[in-house]
């Protein structure tokens, strides 16, 4: 997409780092891999904080006075209005695990209004990218939601978050989905859920707690094909959501 030059555009800043980042988690995929800390339900590892800072590294470099918002942590000049929302794995316990679904997920707002959106598969080598009022791109090819306006005809991605509560809540929704749609699908990353969706290859996605850098760039992504995406904020923090994705035509509501 962007040759041998180096990047100049905010967006082409954006898919360098992403690919950057890919490149390392490729590279690192059938190694042993660091855990700096093991949880309930998810796990940290070095990797996650190393892809962090090459993306920042590469962003930084290029717009020194931005910020950088990202599960790892933060960077920058937090008072800027140029913020970078990073998840420099998104899918860590996939990774982890040998399991080739993962992502980096990095997206852009100003002053809170979301304007780039960039998702790589590195294993598979898709990159999906958006900016503000464009068309989202796969690999540089135009897409758009799926079609699909029935539950009976559609697949379902439900997360089930990292707490007893959100786990009751997604597994209810699952069982409710199967009951309906032609598949469901819990995939272990939200940020290549949500470009699936994008592209038409799912049509719906729900959970009922995630972070912001969990569904950012996706959230561009589905909104600019005429999809739906709705954020509820979770009372315990601002950028932590409850979130209902959909292609904005099947009936998701039927079984929230």
């Amino acid at each position: 997409m962007l040759g041998h030059s180096p990047p100049v555009t905010e967006l082409e800043t954006a898919v360098h780092a992403a690919q950057e980042a890919g490149k390392l988690l490729r590279a690192n995929f059938h190694e042993v891999k660091e855990v700096d800390e093991t949880l309930a339900h998810d796990l940290k590892l070095a990797l996650d904080k190393e892809s962090q800072d090459l993306i920042t590294g590469i962003i930084l470099e290029q717009f020194p006075g931005h910020a950088i918002y990202g599960e790892e942590g933060l960077a920058g000049d937090q008072s800027s209005k140029h913020q970078w929302i990073v998840d420099p794995i998104d899918g860590t316990v996939n990774f982890f695990y040998g399991i080739p679904h993962f992502c980096i997920s990095i997206a852009k707002r100003v002053s809170e209004e979301l304007v780039i959106g960039v998702i790589y598969d590195p294993m598979v080598g898709e990159l999906w990218t958006v900016e503000k009022g464009g068309q989202p791109l796969l690999n540089g090819n135009p897409v758009t939601v799926s079609t699909r306006e029935t539950l009976e005809e559609s697949i379902l991605f439900v997360g089930c978050g990292k707490n007893e509560e959100a786990l009751k809540t997604g597994l209810e929704r699952f069982r409710q989905g199967s009951l309906r749609a032609r598949k469901m699908r819990m995939m272990g990353s939200a940020a290549l859920g949500m470009a699936y969706i994008a592209c038409g290859r799912l049509d719906a996605y729900v959970e009922a707690r995630i972070s912001l850098w969990d569904i950012a760039a996706g959230q561009l992504m589905i909104e600019a094909t005429g999809g739906k995406v709705t954020l509820t904020p979770r009372a315990d923090n601002p950028d932590v959501y409850s979130i209902v994705a959909t292609n904005g035509k099947i009936p998701i509501e039927e079984i929230l």
